[in-house]
C-alpha cells in the first residue's frame, strides 16, 4: 500500500504537507511546555496541568542517603544492611522480585506485565521467574480480579496488576462482593487473604478522565479490604511487601507521577512497612495537615510559602499511608496537641475520604 501512495503524486504531496504540519505543531507544543515549566519554576504559581509536580527531587521528604533511609526505627531488621538508589516503579519491582523469590506459590500477572507492563515494574521479572509465574492476561479487569480471587482461595499468593485505577471498577463487583466478603460468607473458614490489587492512579497531567482518577474512597467503604497508598521508594517497596503477605485481600495504589520523580535510598533487604499505621513527617503545634501519595510533596511546598508568610507557624505534617484500615490514634493525637486539622487529597471533595477522617476527628 505504501508503494502506491508513493507513486501518486497527490496523496504523496499531501502527506508530506500533513506531516509538516503535526512536526510544527508538537514543537510549538513541546516549546509551550518548557516555556511553562520554566515559568512555574521561577514563581511561586500552582504547577501547570501537565503534571509538573515541583520539589520532589529535592524535596526532606525523601532519603537522599544511606545514613537517612536507616535512620527509620521501622526499618530496624535492614539497619546494617545496604542500600541502593532507585525511584519507585524499580521499588515496585524490587518489592515482587523479592516476593515471587521467596514465595514459590506467587504468581505476578495482568495486561502486558510479562512485557515489563506500560510503567517498566514488572520488568525482568518474566525472564527470572519464567512466565509461567509472571504472565499477560486478556484485557479484561474482572477476569484478571476473578483469577486472582481463585488462585488465593486455593492457597496460592496472587499478585495482580490492574494496568489504571481509572479502569479497575469493571472489576468492582469481583473485590467488593467476592474478595472482600470472601472470610464472612463462610464463616471464616475459607479466605483470600493472598490477592494483592496492584493499579497505578491519580494524575500527570496528560491522562484525561481515563488516566488520572484516585479512585480510593470507592473501596474504603468496603470492610474486609485493606487500600494503601506509598509516597516515596521506601514506602513503595515496604508497604508492598506488607500487603502481598498480609492475610486479607489489598488495593495497593501507586501514584504514577511519582514512579520516576520520586528517586531515593532504598535498603536493599527484604523488610516490611506496617499496614494501618500513619508516619509523622515532622512535628508541630499549631496545626495538623494530614495527607498520602503525591499529596504530601504538594502539602510539603504549601507549609513552606505558608512559613513564609507566618513566620514561626509549626505543622505537624502526617503521612496516612493506609486508607483502610486508618492510623485514628496517630490523627487524633495530633489534633488533640494542635486543635486545628487540614486534609487534602487529589481525588475529588464530594465523600472524599476526608471527609471520613474529618467526622472521626469531631466524634
Amino acid at each position: 500500500m505504501s508503494v502506491s501512495l508513493l507513486k501518486n503524486p497527490r496523496l504523496a504531496s499531501t502527506l508530506a504537507s500533513a506531516s509538516k504540519t503535526l512536526f510544527h505543531q508538537n514543537m510549538a507544543v513541546k516549546n509551550f511546555h518548557t516555556s511553562l515549566k520554566s515559568h512555574y519554576a521561577a514563581t511561586n504559581s500552582p504547577p501547570p496541568a501537565e503534571g509538573f509536580l515541583p520539589g520532589v527531587a529535592n524535596s526532606k521528604l525523601i532519603k537522599h542517603t544511606h545514613h537517612d533511609a536507616l535512620r527509620n526505627p521501622e526499618l530496624a531488621g535492614v539497619a546494617n544492611g545496604e542500600t541502593k538508589k532507585m525511584n519507585t516503579f524499580q521499588a515496585v519491582n524490587d518489592a515482587m522480585s523479592i516476593a515471587l523469590a521467596t514465595d514459590d506459590t506467587a504468581c505476578v500477572f495482568g495486561e502486558d506485565v510479562a512485557f515489563g507492563g506500560v510503567f517498566r515494574c514488572t520488568m525482568g521479572l518474566s525472564e527470572m521467574f519464567g512466565r509461567d509465574r509472571v504472565f499477560n492476561t486478556p484485557l479484561s479487569e474482572q477476569a484478571i480480579a476473578g483469577f486472582g480471587i481463585g488462585m488465593a482461595a486455593m492457597g496460592s499468593t496472587a499478585i495482580a496488576e490492574i494496568q489504571f485505577a481509572d479502569y479497575i471498577f469493571p472489576a468492582f463487583d469481583q473485590l467488593v462482593n467476592e474478595a472482600a466478603k470472601y472470610r464472612y460468607r463462610s464463616g471464616g473458614e475459607f479466605n483470600v487473604g493472598g490477592l494483592c490489587i496492584r493499579t497505578p492512579c491519580g494524575a500527570v497531567g496528560h491522562g484525561g478522565h481515563y488516566h488520572s482518577q484516585h479512585p480510593e474512597a470507592h473501596f474504603a467503604h468496603t470492610p474486609g479490604l485493606k487500600v494503601v497508598v506509598p509516597r516515596s521508594p521506601i514506602q513503595a517497596k515496604g508497604l508492598l511487601l506488607a500487603s502481598i503477605r498480609d492475610r486479607n485481600p489489598v488495593i495497593f495504589m501507586e501514584p504514577k507521577i511519582l514512579y520516576r520523580a520520586a528517586v531515593e535510598m532504598v535498603p536493599v533487604g527484604d523488610y516490611e512497612l506496617p499496614l494501618g499505621k500513619a508516619e509523622v513527617l515532622t512535628q508541630g503545634t499549631d496545626l495538623t495537615i494530614v495527607g498520602w501519595g503525591a499529596q504530601l510533596y504538594v502539602l510539603e511546598n504549601a507549609i513552606q510559602i505558608a512559613q513564609k508568610k507566618m513566620p514561626g507557624l509549626s505543622v505537624e505534617l502526617i503521612d496516612l499511608r493506609s486508607i483502610l484500615p486508618w492510623d485514628v490514634e496517630t490523627v487524633c493525637n495530633s489534633v488533640n496537641k494542635t486543635g486545628r486539622l487540614l486534609i487534602a487529597h487529589e481525588a475529588p471533595k464530594t465523600q472524599g475520604f476526608a471527609a471520613e477522617i474529618a467526622t472521626t476527628v469531631m466524634e
